[in-house]
Parts: structure tokens; sequence; C-alpha cells
């Protein structure tokens, strides 16, 4: 097979995250067709029975979590450490040591389990206050927690992973932040992002909503591109905050989240009690409904991804439009391309369950036919 060096990294990181799912999916599955997932549900139950009401039910949720986290963890750390680790140093995408990895890592998986006890707490509250229609109820809280982690992100998590400080190109900066104001999108300031510091890639983004809005880019953007090319490349960025791009996208996510608890509850009522599961409601469901919920968003990927698809084209269209700079973009889609190993022909298949942004190559020549208004 002739493959190109870009072409070969992502099949084998695709591999990777397949393998991975396919491990976790495995751990969840053995869980239940043994039996062993209501065996520990009750011993857990058993173990915090004494706790006081308000906390045991709780308690004995986080506690079955941690060891249903415990054991997805052990089984999918070889093919994670593969694919974002050994696969990024071989192909010169990450420099940065093991040990660095290892903390992000480890920092990555304590917001996840948060995140994850958080997502169990509420599926077991709205059970326990809205009866059958519990998965409606689910999905609009956890809209609103992605409502919330959109704002959080700039001054929560990500700092977490990066170092930021504010952009000290003055040209720059009042460039970027000029070309936000033409937009109509107001915000905080402009920032450097220490992407440098664990891979070579170079990006830019626009990040938080309302009065955490920021602009970032990132150091390896600042070392090698043109003022113009960084500025076409923020205001594609720019696009999605002007045509609520954000929030279509948490929509789309929502609704997606709905119809997967809607199966993962139906799944649960019609094949629980084969397994030892005595409804919705029994903590030793969970795995059932991760499995059942994860096989519905795995199918409906290819609808997200073109969704997205459709957003980065018109994002595109308005970078091009707004700058006035196609020359720029072009050169900047090649530049990137190039230094993040895009993939530039993938197959049908691929291009459906893994794309979420158009190809460089459609990028270029959409920008190629451009006409300015």
């Amino acid at each position: 097979m002739n493959e190109d060096r870009a072409s070969r990294y992502h099949r084998l990181r695709r591999r990777a995250v397949i393998a991975s799912t396919v491990a976790g999916a495995a751990w969840l599955i053995v869980l239940i067709v043994t039996g062993a997932s209501p065996v520990l549900a009750n011993a857990i139950s058993d173990l915090t029975a004494s706790w006081r009401a308000p906390f045991a039910r709780a308690g004995a949720i986080v506690l079955f979590v941690a060891l249903l986290a415990i054991g997805y963890e052990a089984v999918t750390l070889p093919f994670t450490l593969f694919g974002s680790f050994l696969l990024e140093r071989r192909y010169g995408l990450s420099s940065e040591p093991l040990s660095r990895w290892a903390s992000d890592h480890v920092k990555a998986l304590v917001v996840g389990f948060m995140l994850t006890t958080g997502a169990a707490l509420v599926v077991s509250s709205t059970i326990a206050m809205a009866g059958r229609l519990w998965w409606v109820s689910a999905a609009g809280v956890f809209a609103l927690v992605g409502i919330a982690l959109a704002n959080l992100a700039p001054v929560v998590l990500m700092p977490l992973f990066y170092r930021f400080k504010p952009l000290d190109r003055e040209a720059l900066r009042d460039r970027l932040i000029t070309l936000s104001g033409r937009a109509g999108v107001r915000v905080l300031g402009a920032f450097e992002w220490g992407l440098g510091e664990k891979t070579s890639r170079a990006n830019a983004a626009l990040v938080g909503l309302g009065r955490t809005r920021r602009i970032l880019v990132s150091d390896t953007l600042l070392k090698d591109y043109s003022d113009d090319e960084i500025e076409v490349i923020l205001a594609h960025e720019i696009a999605h905050h002007v045509h609520y791009d954000i929030w279509s996208a948490l929509a789309v996510e929502c609704g997606a989240v709905a119809v997967s608890l809607l199966a993962a509850d139906v799944a649960v009522r019609r094949l629980g009690a084969v397994f030892g599961i005595a409804g919705v409601s029994d903590m030793a469901a969970l795995p059932a409904m991760a499995v059942s919920g994860g096989l519905v968003s795995m199918v409906l990927t290819p609808v997200a991804n073109a969704w997205s698809r459709h957003n980065e084209r018109r994002a595109d269209r308005f970078a091009l439009a707004l700058t006035g700079r196609p020359q720029a973009f072009i050169s900047a889609m090649r530049r990137l391309g190039s230094q993040n190993l895009a993939e530039a022909r993938p197959s049908s298949v691929v291009f459906w369950f893994f794309h979420t942004h158009p190809t460089i190559d459609e990028r270029i020549a959409a920008a190629k036919e451009f006409r300015p208004a």
C-alpha cells in the first residue's frame, strides 16, 4: 500500500482509538453478562447502608463509578499510551517527556471522573424525580452543564493543562481584537497559548462565552506564521461565535444525549432482568446504560460530524469575506496541514466517522474559487 506519512499516522491513531473503545466496552459488557455488576452494586450498597440517608445513595454511586473507572482505565491505558504519547513522539508531533504526559493524563482522569460521577448522580436523581421521562430531564441538566463548561473552560479547565500569558505583540494583538470588533464579537483580550511545550502543532482559538471569551494564539503559530495568516485563521474561529455554532453544537449534542439516554432506558427495561438488574433505578444498570447509550452515540456520529463540517465550511467563507485574504488563507491551510499532519484523502467511511472538518484540499479549493462580494 502506497501510504503517505500523514495517512499512516492517522490510520495507527484510529486503530488505537478503536481498540481503546472496544476494550472499554468489553470491560463493561463482562460486568453485565457475568452478573458482576449487580454483585458489586449490592456489596457497595451494603457498605454504605449505615451512612446518613442523604449520603448513602450518593456515596454508593461514587464508589461504584470509581470501581468502573479503575477497571476501564486498566484495560484502555495501553492503547491510550500508544495513541496519545508514543505515536505522537514517533511522528514528531510531541516532544514532552513521559512524566509530563502522565501528569496531564492523571489530571484528565480526575476531571473525567468528576464529570462521570456527576453524570451518574444526575441520572439517579432524575430517575427518582421524573419517572419514565427521566431521560428528558437528564438531557436538560447535561445541556446546562455544557453551557457552564463552555464558560468555565478558559478560566478553570484549560489552565490545568496549558500556560497562558497576554499576547505581547502589540500590533498583532490590536489587529486581532479589532477584527473581532468588526465582526461584532466582544472579547476579554488576546493571549499566547503555550502549546509548544507539549506539541509541534499550531492552532488558534476563540474560547469562552460572554465575559470569559478570549482570543488564544499558540506560540507555535506565532513563531512561524505571518500576521495575515494568523488573522485569517482567527477570523475562521470568530465565525463560529458569529453564527452561534457553539450553541447549535450544544443543541445537537443535547439531542444526541437525549436519544442515547432513551436507548439506555429501553435497553435496561427490556433486558435488565436477564442480567439480574432490577430496573433503571438500580445502580447496577449503569454499565448497561453506558454501553447502550454509547452504541447509539456511535451511530449518530456521522450526523454530528456532517453538521460540524457544514459549520466549518461556512466559517471558512466568513473568514475569507471578513479579511479578504484568500492567499493568506490558502498558505495558512497548506502550512497547518503539513505541520499538523492533516489527512489529505481519507476514505468515505473514515471521513464520515472521524472527520469534523473538510479536508485541507477541499478548503483550499473553496478559497481559490472565492470572489469577494
